[in-house]
This record gives structure tokens, sequence and C-alpha cells, in this order.
């Protein structure tokens, strides 16, 4: 650490100061019959990514690192006419997350008691929501950002929050969208202008003392 800076993905992900955020991994994006897949969005690399999720929350627990499960909920009554009007002019309008449903639920992952879930209603999990007052009371500087789509929620959370001086850190294969080039594209701008991209085998190493196996070829969804 040089002058209290963060410089190293280790001082980013350690468990002092780091929470990883799960943002919007639920059965109506990634599930075989959720709405994603309903409207043609194939759902193999989200589903994908749920899997090194729920590989990586273990190893973040057992060494304390906070957990934030973010849960879209997009009843219509509470979107914006903004909101509104481009699901309509898109032909995406077919309802979605909605409160109490099976699409609203968490796919293959849950937050175990004491782990916060933060629910929102736009892209960004800092919009109108607790987001930032939780995570001041952790006490945290930096944010590990899991969950889907990587240039919908994921990218909207993780630009604000850059904005709101944390430390920002995509977790590549923890991520994904519909095509491997959109996904490709928001890791080239993170790295550009707002934070820094790894991959959960570089944390569990990290975390475990392990030495890292081999860097993988980025965006691979095995």
């Amino acid at each position: 650490m040089t002058d209290g800076l963060l410089m190293t993905l280790g001082e980013k992900a350690a468990p002092d100061t780091a929470a990883l955020i799960v943002i919007d991994v639920q059965n109506d994006f990634v599930a075989d019959d959720g709405w994603g897949a309903r409207v043609g969005w194939d759902p193999i690399r989200n589903q994908a990514a749920a899997r090194h999720i729920a590989r990586l929350l273990p190893h973040a627990r057992a060494v304390g690192i906070p957990i934030v499960f973010v849960q879209a909920i997009y009843d219509e009554i509470y979107l914006g006419a903004p909101m509104i009007e481009r699901n309509r002019r898109r032909g995406l309008d077919s309802p979605r997350c909605i409160s109490g449903s099976w699409g609203a639920e968490f796919f293959l992952i849950a937050p175990e008691p004491g782990e916060p879930v933060v629910r929102k209603h736009r892209y960004s999990a800092f919009a109108e929501t607790e987001l930032n007052t939780v995570l001041r009371h952790l006490g945290v500087r930096s944010l590990l950002f899991a969950g889907v789509y990587t240039e919908g929620c994921v990218e909207s959370t993780a630009r604000d929050a850059y904005f709101l001086d944390y430390y920002t850190t995509l977790i590549d294969d923890c991520c994904a969208t519909t095509t491997q080039e959109i996904h490709e594209g928001v890791l080239e701008r993170c790295e550009h202008d707002w934070g820094i991209v790894t991959t959960s085998d570089e944390l569990i190493a990290l975390w475990t003392g392990d030495p890292p196996p081999a860097a993988p070829i980025r965006g691979s969804s095995t």
C-alpha cells in the first residue's frame, strides 16, 4: 500500500478491505426457462458464471469477505418511464423478476443468514437503494463484482461504485452476458477507465495462500 492507496489485487481483495457484490443471479436471467431464455437469449454463459460464483462463495466466507447479494425486482410499478419506454421499444416488456415470483429467486446460490440482500429497481444497485449505506457500515473500500449481465447491471453498478470512491474489480469468469464480444468489451473498458479484472482462481489463490493456476484464457465459460 502506498500513501493509503490500494495498488495490488492482494490489497483490493483483502478481508479487511473488500466486499463481494453478487448481482442479479436470478432464475429469470440464468435458468433455462427464465425470462432471458424466453426472449431468445441463450443462458449458457450466465449459468457458467453462476457455477463459478457458487465455487467462490465458500472461499470468501472462509476468510471473512462480506458478501452482498443484489436482487432485481422489476414490477412495473417500480420502473421509471424511460425504462418502460426502452423495454417496449425493444420488445422486452414481458414481465421479469416480479416480486414473489420464481423468476425473481436466486439461481444456484443463496445468501446465508446475516448476508444482506439489496433489492433494486434500476440497473445500478446504487440507484435509490441502501447499498452504499450497507457498504459504509461494513467499512469496506474495495468491491469485487460478480453477476449478470456484464454490460448491464454489473457495469452500471461498478461504474457508480468507482464514482463513489470504491476500488472496483470485475471477476471475469463470475460475470457473463449474451455474447463473449460484449463481455470482453466491458472488461477492456473497466481496465482502461475505472477498475481491474481478475478471475475466481486468482482470488481463491490469494485467500488460500496456494499458488494460482496457469492464467486462463480470458472469457472461458468452462
